[in-house]
């Protein structure tokens, strides 16, 4: 047998028990300057959310709109993993900073960026920055903790990104609105700042124990695995497209570099991705449950306000009041269930019951209709956070209970690079379920109404119902809307009269048969509406119905996890004594 071909166990170093050597009031520091450094990449992905539509304007880009996105998922997504690694190797104080410099770095040039094609190459910068920020933050707390102290502070984590998603859109629209759109990346500055000053200051090195190599034939495998399987599935397409060369071409060179970095991790005592995590059940069924809560939770941020806007008429401010409770409820339960844990060490239960209210919750979303309320709406969504703020850092705090220290990093790591893989398969799957179920509701919906047009005016209609504007989000009227929104009545109405007050005004007119098709027409008009509103609400509560069996994949692989006692923390006994030897490792 070729010895070359079996990874080597690689030299362990002494590591640090940072969480018996370090004080309160540095830890306090230390999370103080990571959380401020996490909140600074939650922030970015709402609060340039609000800003885009007049970046479009401004830059004359709306057919590159989607990209400025998609390159900070794909940048992000893609080096995770290798930012676990590397945060494993080199310290988590490192990466952090590394992370902070690069993500600093993309907002001052996407602030200064002079058309969407250099908005979307510094977004990708901006992406970089935050997978290391992302990855390393959520390992800390496994550092300065024994387990059983992990829990609070990891959902406190949590929460930071609900807390982003309510603060993003309100500072985006004040900074757009008042000193222009730019300054949405510029305010990153001052906190970026300040999370600086936190972790130069007071955070140690946190060094995991591992040699500082890196396999970067693997890192650059798992990119070509990775970045052509994202952008096929970004593609908004109908589903003939799917059979395309381009997307099979895509799926083809993904598939290929899949096979090299198996083949390569497999022989490498270095690797991104050890192979020998999956053999730890644990983690294992941790990352496929990512996946399916992933996938679940980005359907309900996604559609939901897709549901509001179009299938209740709402304007984009109260589809995001809609949310709010989503964001209340997974700050309050992510918080709450962490003391319990922390108090009783059980986190399986949560886990599980957290899944069983989020099934509910899903259960309740699949039963919105265009009778629903914004009420309604925030009703079932406060359901769905109760069960999904638990689950979340749980999940985190499960996967790093089952791995050596020395592992944190990269099983983290790990375990969000599945998430977040969930996300934009979700994301694609839940699209395509979208654009067939509305496809066939439009159709059920307007066909009868278009009947009942006058002949003369079918062209109209058809124009202002067009299937395909509307699958795609079509406005109004063109140029205009920063949201998807179905024609405007009143617009709609001006025109019928311009239309029939020229028929009246023609020689030999019959006034009664033109005020009768007149009639017909703007009945026929308003039944168009409601029923492109009956078909958004039908085509939503369809996604929901088919995320559910995903929140029960989910559940189940939950169920069949294993529950690792949490060690309490070590006595503080010699404390001193090692946190003296180990002041020069820690510098």
């Amino acid at each position: 047998m070729d010895a070359s071909a079996t990874p080597q166990p690689s030299p362990i170093v002494e590591r640090i028990d940072y969480a018996s050597t370090l004080p309160p009031r540095t830890k306090a520091l230390v999370l103080a300057g990571v959380m401020m450094a996490l909140f600074l990449a939650a922030l970015d992905q709402t609060i340039v959310a609000t800003a885009l539509p007049r970046v479009v304007a401004e830059l004359h880009g709306m057919e590159l709109f989607a990209w400025t996105s998609t390159s900070y998922l794909l940048a992000s997504t893609t080096t995770v993993p290798i930012y676990g690694k590397l945060s494993d190797g080199f310290g988590r104080k490192r990466i952090l900073l590394v992370g902070v410099g690069i993500f600093l770095l993309g907002s001052v040039l996407c602030g200064l960026a002079p058309s969407m094609v250099a908005l979307i190459v510094f977004r990708g910068v901006q992406g970089l920055g935050a997978a290391a920020i992302t990855s390393t933050a959520f390992a800390v707390p496994a550092d300065l903790f024994a387990p059983a102290e992990r829990p609070r502070y990891q959902g406190i984590f949590g929460t930071v990104f609900a807390l982003a998603s309510v603060i993003g859109p309100l500072l985006g629209g004040a900074l757009t609105d008042g000193v222009g759109w730019r300054w949405v990346f510029f305010i990153n500055l001052p906190f970026g700042a300040i999370a600086v000053a936190f972790i130069v200051a007071k955070m140690p090195r946190l060094h995991s124990g591992l040699p500082s190599k890196v396999d970067w034939l693997g890192a650059l495998l798992l990119i070509v695995a990775t970045v052509p399987f994202l952008l096929a599935l970004r593609g908004d397409r109908p589903l003939s497209e799917w059979l395309s060369p381009s997307v099979l071409g895509a799926f083809g060179l993904s598939l290929g570099g899949l096979v090299a970095f198996i083949h390569v991790e497999r022989r490498t005592p270095h690797a991104i991705i050890p192979f020998a995590l999956f053999e730890n059940r644990v983690f294992l069924l941790v990352c496929l449950t990512s996946v399916c809560t992933g996938a679940a939770f980005f359907a309900a941020l996604l559609f939901l306000s897709i549901f509001a806007v179009n299938g209740l008429g709402a304007t984009a401010r109260e589809a995001g009041m809609a949310l709010m409770p989503l964001t209340a409820a997974v700050v309050l339960t992510s918080v709450a269930t962490a003391r319990i844990v922390s108090r009783t060490g059980r986190y399986k239960v949560v886990i599980v019951g957290g899944l069983v209210v989020l099934c509910f919750g899903l259960f309740l979303l699949s039963t919105l209709s265009e009778e629903s309320t914004l009420w309604g709406i925030g009703m079932r969504t406060f359901i769905f956070g109760c069960g999904m703020g638990p689950v979340l850092p749980m999940l985190t705090l499960s996967v790093q209970n089952a791995v050596a220290p020395r592992e944190v990093g990269t099983a983290t790591a790990g375990r969000q690079f599945f998430q977040q893989l969930g996300q934009a398969v979700g994301s694609a799957v839940f699209g395509l379920v979208l654009t067939m179920s509305l496809a066939h509701a439009l159709r059920d919906e307007l066909a009868p109404v278009r009947a009942e047009v006058p002949a003369d005016m079918r062209a109209h209609f058809d124009r202002w119902f067009d299937p395909r504007r509307l699958q795609s989000g079509g406005t109004a009227h063109e140029g205009q809307g920063e949201e998807a929104r179905i024609p405007e009545q009143e617009l709609r109405i001006q025109e019928i009269r311009r239309h029939f007050d020229a028929r009246r005004r023609a020689p030999g007119a019959d006034i009664a048969a033109i005020t009768e098709d007149e009639k017909r027409t703007v009945a026929a008009m308003e039944a168009g509406v409601r029923g492109v509103r009956a078909s958004f609400a039908r085509a939503v509560a369809q996604v929901y119905a088919w995320s559910l069996p995903l929140g029960l994949c989910a559940l189940v692989l939950a169920l069949f996890t294993r529950e690792i006692p949490l060690r309490s923390p070590a006595p503080p006994a010699g404390a001193r004594g090692a946190r003296a030897s180990s002041l020069k490792e820690r510098r």
